[in-house]
């Protein structure tokens, strides 16, 4: 699920959280995550990466983050975007969209934005 956000709600989302999980695709198409601090330049998150991560975000440049809950039972942040390796080992990452995530609890029939787990929209109005 991916709720277009403005830039301006997500930057404070974001802030609520320490790291995030980059989530790339291998030549192989397997998935590659690593652990990045990522800061605000502007509208884009800027984060230091390998040369493996800059690989693939220059072959695949749809990508996504993950930031995981900052307690039990709370919510991940996911950011889904698009990246430019600008330096080789510097990825600059344009967000496309985002939603709080976590799983439901048991007997949990559904939210109102059809999300079959616990989903909330970002943003004031829900995007």
């Amino acid at each position: 699920m991916s709720i277009p956000v403005a830039i301006a709600d997500l930057a404070t989302a974001t802030s609520e959280y320490g790291f995030a999980y980059l989530l790339t695709v291998r030549d192989d198409l397997r998935a590659h995550i690593v652990a990045v601090t990522p800061t605000w330049e502007g509208e884009r998150l800027v984060m230091d990466v390998g040369r493996g991560t800059a690989h693939n975000a220059i072959e695949r440049p749809s990508i996504s983050l993950c930031y995981p809950p900052r307690e039990d039972g709370g919510y991940s942040l996911i950011v889904d975007g698009d990246a430019v390796v600008d330096d080789g080992s510097t990825v600059s990452f344009a967000p496309t969209g985002a939603v709080l995530h976590r799983p439901a609890s048991a007997g949990f029939a559904g939210g109102p934005t059809g999300c079959g787990s616990d989903c909330e929209p970002v943003g004031p109005s829900g995007g």
